[in-house]
């Protein structure tokens, strides 16, 4: 039997028979008052894989009475995309057409661009479905028409109830009583981390691996992940760590480190807790971007097991460490005025190679004297602005000092 035939023979057919998701699909969830209401808007589900993102699609579809078409970002071409969107002018279904368009990430800006016509003027409703943050990988046009839907992980007891109706299918079809040892099916349910799809694989190897019993034994005869944490990703584990650490919660931070770890994931935490040390922590205490950078090398150089020390130690000292977001404030300010088209005359003094007019700031008291450094059209335009720690309060004062302020 195809690993994959009982996932897709056991798809739930009405929104009852989704597990988990009670947030979305339960008897309040807020996508299947909307349903019931007639209500059909574009929608772009996110979250992790194998929690009911495509089965929704299909629900939904067959509930409104729409032309369900399904493509996936992976394979399909924009020609494909618009031979779907070439028949909505031949269809005469009361319901309309419903495009789902799996893993959305891997459609570049113009493949995206592609599908505005068609879901501005109504004649196709639009649901897309990502492992990653829809706000780094979907066109902004695309997010500001849809509701955005996160998808969680599945819970172990609302998995174990898929798990025991594949049993039960498996069973029937193959003509046998196998039962399951006392436990199996939730370790399988925590061993998939809310992967629903995975556990249903999961189980049906070892259950055709297994006698009379599916026993834990014949669950471990085949690999069993971990997680399915994308290293990518900006939500889940990474983002609850630098939230532990900006609300400076040393015990969380540790914890989320300790999580991240147990997943393999040395170098997604390296990259997050470099930024974490310049974003949130910043100017209030700059060495601990040096102290982070160092501890990250350390954990690289030294692999697992010795890698948790040094990470847990940047952790922690960032923190515990006072915090400042005003460096990564004013980046973005400035970034918005370029994005803007702005700051495009640099004064003549600061241009090569003549310099005409430029004062050597050395050359005078203190270091410093007054010139024009923005470009003219931003000459009086601020983007820091100090922070409350000790050490930009100090850094103000210098200023001011210098300055004659």
């Amino acid at each position: 039997m195809n690993s994959t035939r009982i996932a897709e023979k056991l798809r739930p057919k009405t929104f009852d028979e989704i597990v988990g998701q009670e947030h979305l699909f339960g008897e309040r969830g807020v996508i299947r008052r909307m349903i019931s209401s007639g209500r059909i808007t574009n929608m772009i589900f996110y979250g992790p894989p194998g929690t009911g993102k495509t089965t929704a699609a299909e629900i939904i579809a067959r509930e409104s009475d729409m032309v369900f078409h399904r493509l996936n970002a992976t394979t399909a071409s924009l020609s494909d995309v618009k031979e779907i969107l070439s028949s909505t002018n031949n269809i005469f279904s009361t319901g309309g057409i419903l495009l789902y368009i799996d893993e959305i990430q891997y459609f570049n800006k113009k493949q995206q661009q592609a599908l505005l016509e068609y879901i501005e003027d109504g004649r196709v409703t639009l649901i897309t479905s990502t492992t990653e943050n829809p706000h780094f990988y979907i066109y902004n046009a695309i997010i500001s028409r849809s509701s955005l839907f996160e998808f969680k992980p599945v819970p172990s007891v609302a998995c174990q109830k898929a798990l025991m109706r594949a049993v039960e299918y498996l069973n029937g079809s193959e003509g046998k009583s196998k039962t399951c040892e006392d436990g199996v099916l939730d370790y399988i349910a925590r061993s998939t981390h809310g992967d629903v799809r995975h556990a249903l694989v999961l189980l049906e190897n070892a259950y055709f691996s297994a006698e009379d019993m599916i026993t834990r034994e014949a669950v471990d005869s085949f690999h069993v992940p971990i997680g399915n944490f994308d290293t990518d990703t900006h939500f889940d584990l990474l983002s609850c760590l630098q939230k532990s650490i900006r609300g400076s919660d040393p015990d969380a931070a540790a914890f989320y480190v300790a999580k991240l770890l147990s997943l393999g994931e040395i170098i997604s935490v390296c990259r997050r807790l470099q930024v974490i040390a310049n974003e949130d922590v910043g100017l209030a205490y700059p060495m601990a971007a040096v102290v982070t950078r160092a501890c990250c090398e350390s954990a690289k150089e030294l692999g697992m097991p010795e890698a948790r020390i040094p990470l847990a130690h940047a952790a922690i000292l960032l923190a515990t460490s006072p915090k400042s977001n005003s460096a990564y404030m004013a980046v973005n300010s400035a970034m918005e005025d370029i994005e803007k088209g702005m700051g495009i005359n640099i004064p003549a003094h600061l241009q090569s190679p003549l310099f005409k007019g430029y004062k050597y700031p050395h050359d005078y008291p203190n270091h410093y004297v007054r010139q024009q450094y923005l470009p003219n059209d931003l000459k009086d335009k601020r983007y820091y602005d100090w922070g409350d720690n000790k050490m930009e309060q100090a850094a103000k004062q210098f200023a001011q000092k210098i300055k004659g302020e």
